[in-house]
This record gives structure tokens, sequence and C-alpha cells, in this order.
């Protein structure tokens, strides 16, 4: 089966299941008002703080190779070691190279969707590690063997019911209805985990490039233990994620937080420039960075479709999305779900098997206008449409299907030809389609749009 027809199925499915919308609509309908709110208490100009970070945004994409040099040259300085992935794989061995360096057996990982895009996880237990996740919502789709449902919120999907029978089941913690309790369990078991893995692994929510430093921003404390208890940390983010410098954080750490989860800043932020030092006691004693590509150049030569590294992960676009609250992410079957992800993964993998989720929109431009970094998101859709047509990978029913309409709407002698006809026929067809196409297929007027405006023009 393609992966079309595995997102028609699931697609189908999921907006059938009244409690998984539910749970979709709660979760949604709390973190919008959250935001609302904090916009206005936290911003005097929302539109305004949307353009400035759009700004700085485009001049780190117009001088992007200098940044990241710079930004190497900086960190490397202080003892860290940088490494560049061309993709996936490289980054994966890059990895494997490491741990096989430092003599690792567990590994200890915060929330990374690039570390989800690369598939970390199974390359790690594929070469015989230990893998733990320390993000709450991340360690409860890694128990469930799942992938995360959100890109800010990875159990989304899941109630208190359902986590507290899922640590029941592989913790053996008590079925609780509280979800404090959960949590400190969930704690429990971590802390053990941090003290003894060998190596821990983040992402980084931005690069500073004047002063070659790694931030991270969290509710949990989870990344700050995963970096600073290991002997070795190793970060791996995309290339996309430079800022100038430090002088951009007052602005993008709450456009971030309130965008992402409606608060006015996170719990914790943690900004790093290097491993251990003589004389600190703690802190990594071993610091890498991996810098991704893995078609990320591809976009950033396509000048159309560049704004969309502007990204900075915040998930709005996925709560305002009408298609993908009625969906949900693992519907999309990719790393990064909701518009965002349907603007770039096309990109990131092979165009014409994943073209389809550029038309898993209403291009009703809600995503547009709630991005915090004003990416034209509903218009990058409506380019990847146009880019699949035009390089033919849209399928051979869909350009017969194409063809076939123009046919019939170039002419207005002969779409009229054909409406009576359909007017007669659709009655007699209308009983034996299916109940919901039944549904779907409109009646057929007896005056055309054109014949009702030349009848009431005058009046």
């Amino acid at each position: 089966m393609s992966t079309f027809s595995r997102f028609l199925r699931k697609s189908a499915a999921k907006a059938e299941d009244q409690t998984h919308l539910l749970k979709i609509l709660k979760a949604v309908s709390t973190h919008d008002s959250k935001v609302e709110a904090m916009k206005n208490l936290q911003f005097k100009d929302w539109e305004s703080a949307r353009k400035q970070a759009a700004t700085i945004k485009n001049h780190v994409l117009e001088n992007l190779p200098g940044f990241l040099e710079q930004f190497e040259k900086c960190i490397t300085e202080r003892g860290a070691e940088v490494l560049w992935a061309g993709n996936g794989i490289e980054a994966q061995n890059y990895f494997l190279e490491i741990c096989r360096r430092h003599h690792v057996r567990k590994v200890i990982k915060s929330k990374s969707m690039t570390t989800e895009e690369i598939s970390l996880n199974e390359t790690i237990e594929s070469a015989g590690m230990q893998v733990w996740e320390s993000d709450l919502g991340e360690l409860i789709v890694q128990l469930a063997g799942e992938k995360p449902y959100h890109i800010v919120t990875p159990a989304m999907h899941k109630n208190t019911a359902e986590i507290a029978e899922l640590f029941h089941d592989k913790l053996g913690v008590p079925i609780t209805e509280s979800a404090e309790e959960l949590t400190m369990a969930a704690r429990t078991y971590l802390r053990d985990a941090y003290v003894t893995a060998d190596i821990g692994v983040t992402g980084a929510n931005f690069l500073i490039a004047r002063e070659g430093a790694v931030v991270l921003t969290e509710n949990e404390g989870n990344a700050r233990l995963t970096m600073s208890c290991p002997p070795v940390h190793v970060v791996i983010a995309g290339i996309e994620k430079i800022l100038p410098s430090m002088d951009s954080l007052p602005l993008f750490l709450p456009l971030l937080a309130t965008s992402g989860t409606g608060q006015q800043i996170t719990c914790y932020n943690t900004i790093i420039r290097g491993p251990r030092r003589n004389g600190e006691v703690d802190g990594p004693q071993k610091l890498y960075i991996i810098l991704l590509d893995n078609g990320r150049s591809d976009l950033y030569r396509k000048e159309r479709f560049r704004e969309s590294l502007r990204c900075i992960r915040c998930g709005a676009c996925l709560n305002a999305c009408p298609v993908y609250r009625t969906i949900g992410g693992h519907t999309y079957q990719t790393t990064y779900q909701g518009p965002i992800g349907s603007v770039i993964t096309p990109h990131l993998k092979p165009m014409g098997e994943w073209q389809h989720l550029s038309y898993a929109s209403s291009l009703c431009a809600a995503c547009t206008s709630v991005c915090p970094v004003k990416i034209d998101l509903h218009t990058l859709l409506l380019e990847n449409r146009w880019e699949a047509c035009a390089n033919h990978q849209t399928g051979m029913l869909w350009r017969f299907g194409l063809k076939f309409w123009a046919f019939f709407f170039s002419k207005r002698s002969r779409l009229n030809f054909f409406r009576r006809i359909g007017r007669i026929k659709l009655p007699i067809i209308r009983p034996f389609l299916p109940h919901g196409l039944r549904k779907r297929v409109p009646q057929i007027p007896a005056k055309t749009f054109s014949t009702l405006w030349k009848e009431y023009e005058q009046s």
C-alpha cells in the first residue's frame, strides 16, 4: 500500500473516531485560549513582533553559510567538536562512532524532533544500546511503542486514564487518576537514568552564531539534566536553527513560548557554550554538535521555499489547522505533521511519494495567520501542488482527471450539454453510489449561475 493510500485510510478512520476528536478538541481549545491571552499580555504589538522575527530569520537565511561557520569557529575554540552531516545516515554514523569512542551502553535523550527525523532511537537500539526518553510526553509514546503525535505535545492523543494504564503495565505504577502522581512516577523512573547514562542527547531550539552557543528551552528540566549529568553530550540540530547573536533571544524565547504553549516564557532556558572547563563542578566532559542538512540545502536553493526554514517548531500551525484537528498526527506518517510538515516533507523526502500531503489542507490560511515567523504556509502548499504537477509526480489518474475537467470547463456550450445529461442521469445513478459519496455529490440546479445572473442583473 502506498503512503497516499495509507494516508487516506487512516484519515477516514480518524475523522469518524469521536473519542479521538474530543481529545484533540480539548487539548487544542485549552491551548488556543492560553495563547490568545498571552499574546495580549506579553506583546504590545503581536504583528510587529512577528514581522521582526521574520526579518531576523530572513537575514540569517541570506547569510546562512557565514553564520554556520562563525558558530563552528566560536564553539570549537571552547573545546566542542562540530560534525557536518549531509543526511540522516551520516548523522547516525557520526553518533555511533561517538558511542564506540566512549564505550556507550546507555543513552538518555531529551525531546528532539531532529533525532526523530533521523530515526536515532531505532539506530541506538539496533546497535545493542539502551535509549531512554526523558521528556514526559516522549517517554509516554516510547513506552507505547509509538511516534510523537505533535511537534510540541507528543502524547496529545492520550488521556490520563490511558497513561495510567500504560505506566501500570510498563513501570508497575499503581493505577491512579492523578496527573501529578503519574508525573512523579516518571521522574522516579528516570532519576537513575540521568546519573548512569554514558551519553546525553539533545536537540537545539536555537544555535547562536556570534557567541557560539546552543540554546535549549523546556518546561520539565529534563533537557538540562540530560546534557549536564552524563560525561558526554551530543547535540543534533538542523542547520536552520541559527540566530545571529544573543540579542535575538529576548524576542525569540517569548515568541516560541507564547506560540507553543501559551506561556510568558518556558521554565528552563539553558545556554551551552562548550564542555566542562577546568574548575567547573558539573557539565559534560565532551561536547559534540552534529549539524544536520538532510534536504535543508535543497529547500535553501529553492528561493520560493526558503522561507520554510524560518520555522522555530512551535506547533502553532498544527493547532490552528482544521485538517490536523480532524485526522491527528500519526495519520501524516511523518516526523513533522500539520501544515509545516506538509510543506517541507515532500522536499525532504521524494516528492512523488509525499506530494499528497500538500493536498491535506483546506487552504483556509489559519496556519499562516498564527505562524510567529510569518511563513506563508498556505501559499507554499499551493506551490508544492504546482511543482508536483509540473514534474508529473501526481499520478496518471490525477493528470487524466485534470485534462477531463479542462475539456468540459473550457467551453460553455460543452459544459451546458453535459450538464443537461447530468441532470437526467444523476437521479438514476445516485441510489447506487456508496453512502458517503452519495451525500457528497451535489444536486444539479435547474438554472446555472450565469442564467440567474442574466435574469436578476437588472434588478
